[in-house]
């Protein structure tokens, strides 16, 4: 998503340039900043100067929900790999709800279990959706 903000003779463009760095599967989007304006006495030409700066995320390494931890037996049956982010346990449970359409009719904030999240969760029958992140926190060691 790009756009650009002007103001007579300086516009500001936002945007973001894809990174070759890839975390979780996911591309990496770098924010990059250009600030042109009209070069000296060249108004009537209408020629401009940009610069454009850029931070670089391939020194930084995940950190905090980001990093990849090593998961419980009862959720790698689930995930289907030794290790995962919070993060990507989140999306891989909330993908397993929605493909099996876990989730209560008449409140879509529960979550009927069946059996594999039931191990997960404790042996809970049904769980708010706002209880799936402390529930999980037990698996993530």
């Amino acid at each position: 998503m790009a756009g650009a903000i002007g103001c007579g003779m300086r516009t500001v463009i936002l945007g973001a340039k894809k990174s070759s760095v890839f975390m979780g599967g996911f591309p990496v989007k770098t924010p990059v900043t250009s600030v042109c304006f009209l070069a000296k006495n060249s108004r009537k030409s209408g020629v401009a100067a940009c610069t454009t700066s850029s931070s670089s995320p391939t020194t930084r390494k995940p950190r905090g929900i980001m990093k990849p931890r090593p998961i419980s037996p009862v959720l790698q049956e689930l995930v289907g790999a030794p290790e995962i982010s919070r993060t990507q346990a989140l999306k891989v449970i909330w993908a397993h709800i929605k493909a099996n359409n876990l989730q209560d009719p008449n409140d879509k904030k529960i979550i009927v279990c069946d059996e594999l999240l039931k191990k997960i969760f404790g042996g809970k029958e049904r769980v708010g959706f706002l209880e799936i992140s402390g529930l999980i926190t037990p698996h993530l060691l």
